[in-house]
Parts: C-alpha cells; sequence; structure tokens
C-alpha cells in the first residue's frame, strides 16, 4: 500500500516499524479492514508521536513502547464489532457530527434517572420526546465500596457497577441509544483510580511493577516540597495532597480523597493501561468519553500542578489513539479551570485542534449565574469576549448546572476591567445564591468553605438557584395554585433564560437530569449517611416521575418548564447558524443589561440578544441594521421583531435569536 501522506523523518521510521508490528493482531482481517486500518494509523500517527514523544521519548524504550502501544491499537479495532467499523466509517466522512444544531446532551446518575442500566430503556421516548441526541450516563463503571466521591473512585475500569447491572447491560444500552440516534457518554476518570483497584492493591502488597503505577514516598520530604504550592481541592473533609497508608509505610498522593490515590503518567505502563480500558469501552458501543480530572494528571515541582504541558500532550495522544482503532469516539476534556487554562484543552500552538473534541464552557456556566444575580451584563460580556477563538473542529459543552458544586471563576483582572472587586463580587456570589443576601431568590448552600483563601462554592438545583424554592414556599406538589405566582414566573423565566444561552451560545448544550422539569432542591440527602457529608447531594435529586408526568398537565411548573425547553431545543434544530463551526464572537453594545453574541454564518448573520434583568429594556438597534438585520426574525418565537423608533425593546428576561 502506497504511503499518502507526509510524515517526519523521525517519525516515519517509527510508523514503518508500528506497520510492521500490526501485521499479526490484523492477519484475520479483510483487506478492506487492514486497508482502513492502515491508512488511519498513518493520517494519525504523527499526532501521536508528537503527543508521546515530548512525556516519553527519550527513554530508550520508547520505540518499543510505541509498537507496544500500536500491537494493541490493532487488536482493538480487530475486535471491533461490525456495526461501529460501520460508524467508523461514517463518522470519518462526517467528523462534524457532534457539532451540529441538532445536538443536545442529557446529563444523569443512572441509579438516579432509572435504577440501573437496564431501566434506563424504559425512558428512551423521553428523552426522544424532550428531543435529546446524546446522553451522558454518569456513576456507571464499578466504584470501590463505600466512600466513593460520587462513583468518581473506580475500584474496575473493564466493570460496570453490579448494582447497576452488567458490562453487557451497559452495551445493549448504547446500542438503543444508538438506533435512537442518540450518542453515548461514560466517565473514563484519568488522574486517579480507587485504593481497591487491582492495580493499588497490588502495589500495597509490595508489587514493584505497580508500585509504579502511582507516587509513592517513603518520607514527607518530597510531599512536602510539593505541597508548598498545592491547593486543596477539599479542604473541609480532605485536607492536605497525600495519605500516609500503613501497610506500605509511604505517602502516596491522594489529590481528592485518601481512597483515590493519583496515577503516576511518567510511567508508560500506566498510559498503556488507559489505551486498553478506553478501547475495550469504545467497542462496547461508548461514543464519547469524559476525561475526569484531565488538569491534574502531571506533576512538576514549584507549581500547582495543574494544566501542565504533558496534560495536553498525553490528552492529544489518547485522541490519535482512538482516531486510530476506534475513530467514532470523541473525547470531552472535564477540565474546570481559569478561562486562560481551558483554551488549551482544545489545544494551541502546535497541539492546535489536536487534544480534545469537546470541551465544558465553566466560565460561561459561571457568568450566567453572575448576570442574574447581578442584573448587569458588563462582566459576561468582558470576560466572554476575552476569550480567544476555539479550531472549528471542536466544540464548548454548554450547561446551567451540573452534577458538581459552582466554583465563582472569576478573575481578579476581569472584575477590576468593569471596576469591580474580585474578591468582592465573587464573596457576593456566595451570598446570594446561599440565600444570604437581602433580596435573594436563591436557596443554594455553600460548598467547601476555605477561611485561608475565603473561597466558598455554591451547590443548589437550578430551579432552587433560579427562584422557584423561594417562590413554591408553601404550594404543594403539582399545585396550579399557591405559593408566589409572580416569583413562579420570574424563576421559571430565569431557568429558560439560562438554557436559551447556553442552546445559543453554540458548541453542544448539556442539560442536567430534572432541570427540564424545574426539580428543587433534595434535602432528604441529610438522611442518607453515605450522602450527608457532601452537599452536593442537594442537587442530585433522584428522577420524579410523577413530576415528570405532570409535563402534559397545562399550568403546572413542570409543563411551564418543560414545554419552554423542549420550544427553545427545537428552534436550535431549525437554526443553522448554531452549528459549532460557525464562528462566534461577543458584542459591547454599551448596554449594561443586555448581553449579546453574534454568530456569521454563509446564511447571514445570527444575533443573539438576551435582557439579564426582571426590567424591560430598550436597544439601540443601529447596529442590527448594520449588519443586514433591517427585519429581524426572532427563530425562538418564530416572529418578526420591530425595531420602531430605531431601538430594540426587550421584555424581562427576554432572549432573542435574531435571522
Amino acid at each position: 500500500m502506497q504511503n499518502v501522506l507526509h510524515l517526519s523523518t523521525d517519525s516515519r521510521g517509527r510508523f514503518e516499524r508500528c506497520r510492521d508490528a500490526c501485521a499479526s493482531p490484523l492477519a484475520g482481517l479483510p483487506v478492506r479492514d487492514r486497508d482502513l486500518f492502515e491508512l488511519r494509523l498513518e493520517r494519525w500517527f504523527q499526532h501521536l508521536d508528537d503527543g508521546l514523544g515530548p512525556v516519553y521519548g527519550r527513554r530508550a524504550d520508547y520505540d518499543a513502547f510505541l509498537e507496544r502501544l500500536v500491537r494493541t491499537l490493532a487488536a482493538q479495532y480487530a475486535a471491533r464489532p461490525e456495526a461501529l467499523k460501520r460508524l467508523d466509517v461514517e463518522r470519518d466522512l462526517t467528523p462534524d457530527w457532534f457539532q451540529r444544531e441538532r445536538m443536545v446532551g442529557y446529563v444523569f446518575y443512572v441509579e438516579r434517572f432509572a435504577g440501573t442500566l437496564r431501566g434506563v430503556l424504559d425512558h428512551l421516548d423521553y428523552l426522544a420526546e424532550l428531543g435529546v441526541t446524546y446522553v451522558h450516563l454518569m456513576y456507571v463503571l464499578r466504584p470501590r465500596e463505600g466512600e466513593n466521591d460520587g462513583g468518581y473512585a473506580i475500584a474496575d475500569y473493564r466493570d460496570v457497577d453490579p448494582r447497576l447491572g452488567t458490562i453487557d447491560d451497559l452495551m445493549a444500552v448504547c446500542d438503543a441509544l444508538r438506533e435512537r440516534g442518540i450518542a453515548s457518554c461514560v466517565d473514563l476518570v484519568l488522574n486517579h483510580c480507587a485504593d481497591t483497584h487491582a492495580w493499588a492493591r497490588a502495589a500495597r502488597a509490595g508489587d514493584a511493577h505497580h508500585l509504579g503505577y502511582f507516587y509513592a514516598y517513603p518520607d514527607r520530604g518530597e510531599p512536602d516540597a510539593f505541597e508548598r504550592t498545592l491547593p486543596e481541592v477539599f479542604p473541609d473533609f480532605a485536607p492536605g495532597n497525600f495519605s500516609w497508608v500503613p501497610e506500605m509505610q509511604r505517602w502516596v498522593w491522594t489529590t481528592f480523597h485518601a481512597f483515590q490515590w493519583d496515577l503516576n503518567w511518567t510511567n508508560p505502563e500506566v498510559f498503556l493501561e488507559l489505551v486498553g480500558i478506553m478501547g475495550g469501552l469504545a467497542n462496547r458501543g461508548v461514543d464519547v468519553f469524559r476525561m475526569d480530572a484531565v488538569a491534574f494528571m502531571w506533576k512538576r515541582l514549584g507549581t500547582d500542578c495543574q494544566n501542565q504541558p504533558e496534560v495536553h500532550d498525553l490528552l492529544q495522544a489518547l485522541r490519535a489513539c482512538s482516531k486510530i482503532a476506534t475513530p467514532a469516539v470523541a473525547h470531552k476534556a472535564e477540565a474546570i479551570v481559569s478561562p486562560g487554562d481551558l483554551v488549551h484543552y482544545f489545544g494551541t500552538g502546535r497541539r492546535y485542534g489536536k487534544v480534545a473534541n469537546i470541551a465544558y464552557h465553566n466560565s460561561l456556566m459561571v457568568q450566567t449565574w453572575s448576570a442574574l444575580a447581578s442584573r448587569d451584563a458588563r462582566l459576561m460580556t468582558h470576560a466572554l469576549r476575552a476569550y480567544p477563538p476555539a479550531p472549528p473542529s471542536i466544540a464548548w459543552g454548554c450547561y446551567v448546572r451540573c452534577h458538581d458544586d459552582i466554583g465563582w471563576a472569576i478573575t481578579d483582572e476581569d472584575a477590576a476591567a468593569i471596576g469591580w472587586s474580585g474578591a468582592g463580587h465573587r464573596g457576593f456570589l456566595s451570598d446570594f445564591y446561599s440565600g444570604q443576601f437581602p433580596g435573594s431568590f436563591a436557596r443554594g448552600a455553600v460548598f467547601q468553605y476555605n477561611p485561608a483563601t475565603g473561597d466558598r462554592r455554591i451547590s443548589g438545583s437550578c430551579a432552587s438557584l433560579a427562584g422557584l424554592e423561594a417562590a413554591l414556599e408553601g404550594a404543594s406538589p403539582g399545585a396550579l395554585e399557591g405559593g408566589d405566582e409572580q416569583a413562579v414566573a420570574l424563576a421559571v423565566e430565569r431557568i429558560l433564560w439560562a438554557h436559551a444561552l447556553a442552546c445559543g451560545f453554540g458548541g453542544i448544550p448539556l442539560l442536567y437530569m430534572g432541570d427540564e422539569l424545574g426539580l428543587r432542591n433534595d434535602h432528604r440527602y441529610l438522611h442518607d449517611p453515605d450522602h450527608r457529608a457532601d452537599n452536593r447531594w442537594l442537587h442530585r435529586p433522584p428522577m420524579d416521575w410523577t413530576a415528570a408526568d405532570r409535563r402534559h398537565l397545562p399550568g403546572t411548573v413542570e409543563a411551564r418548564v418543560f414545554h419552554g425547553l423542549q420550544a427553545i431545543l427545537r428552534a436550535r434544530g431549525r437554526t443553522p447558524h448554531l452549528h459549532a463551526q460557525t464562528p462566534s464572537e461577543v458584542l459591547d453594545t454599551g448596554h449594561p443589561r443586555v448581553f449579546v453574541q453574534l454568530r456569521r454564518h454563509p446564511l447571514g448573520p445570527m444575533a443573539a440578544v438576551y435582557n439579564v434583568s426582571e426590567e424591560p429594556q430598550a436597544l439601540e438597534a443601529g447596529w442590527l441594521v448594520d449588519l443586514g438585520l433591517r427585519q429581524p426574525y426572532d427563530q425562538l418565537e418564530q416572529r418578526f421583531v420591530g425595531l420602531g423608533d430605531g431601538r430594540l425593546a426587550l421584555r424581562p428576561y427576554d432572549r432573542l435569536w435574531l435571522v
């Protein structure tokens, strides 16, 4: 077969040796399949080598490591089911499949949504009714018994939590979703595993090979040197970053909890292990891997050990592995980091567009809640305007709430640019959303107060933070009357406003389970001994299927929120301007209560306009005319919008997608 792509001189030799090394695993395949694998190997080999070289390239066994890796990838491809190989070709031909305007994500804990994996199959019609095309199945892989950080302390990456079912049940769910045109996403925890994982058990028992999978120190010398610059992720219940393990007589690096041991990615054996796991799950039908806690994967003395360059190299290499062996798969980076660090998870410089397909737009979420509390769009406008353009091959994951707390990722510099104090505004937001600020509509709870820094994060469901819990105090569930109707109406508008912003920003909107029904905080977590120490379970309620049934009862909160959100999603699906490849920019109109985003599309511009307050606003409209939007049409309400005396009239919490 002729070589068709250019490789550097060094990579060409490595490629040829790797191509020869994978002949045996591919031997039983049809010629077509062998040719496809070789084409993909050559196409993506430079990305693979460029990612791994800076990390492992100085090792004497680097070439042998590459050959082992490629043999693993060849074996994964040889074992790939025929239906998934067909999907590989389809997505090779349509690489924008996850960027399209019809992509809508839905995120849930399987146990909280349906009880078991098989239970998910009973609710596929519900997902289709809402308009979902992407499902994130949370807390699926087998966690440790007892404390497990909400399922993110993985005891076995190759098995499913037995309370949810079996690995075959996961495959059945992925297959059923795919038949409905719905992609599936599963968490792949990369920074750490549980202390009960087989690797950790072997290390604890004295196995030198597996001891090398972790950072373990015989005394406090190196840990203390690292601690001088390390922050604490959970200062309330997991202070420090190292834990003493008596059986080993060593200090083990444990960034998050004592029962989560950080993996040592300087060891190429760890890379090979995770590639094997990734390919196995992909062959079970997983479409998207949410790469969890990736910011922490590489350790460097004298730093906060987050966002190190080697992290981006490793993620580039992992993505290249998928492109070679299981190309239907996409990677989503879970990097909840500052705006300046976030864009690197898509790839910048020599890694441009090569690192992750999808990354969470944490800043958009933070700015959404900031604008709703302050009724001021200036900080949002300034902060989001400063984002560098993302590669056209990626998609933001845009969300209003998720399963985690909200950390106020607002920099002092951004706040100062509009004349605010960063610390003051972060404190205001914590007071506001915990309900302590006078006049606040929110009902949240402070999570992880750090007295040394003053940092306070917030827990709470979307509906409760938006004012629905406070508005319905005293009303019975499902009542058509009761509570403060004006406050209820405003809370519903805030919920829909926030989701319209996430759906209209571009990328993939990610809806958290229950937000489409206005589910409020679940205080029952306080009676669960496994959850009561972690108030994030406040906003992780079980799915209320009785409330879901009320979506068909006109006038209920559930019907108002569900059908309002459904209308937004349908408008998104008929708006090609929202394809993630469409260039986007934030406009500064000078109006402190209005946020505006412009998307330039071959069909013409789209201006998304949002009133961040409960008061009517008027916006000078000359800029719309200058863009050619002389007779703007709102995609959300499917109506023409008059400009009257040259101004755009905005209702309370108005949102317009003007084309």
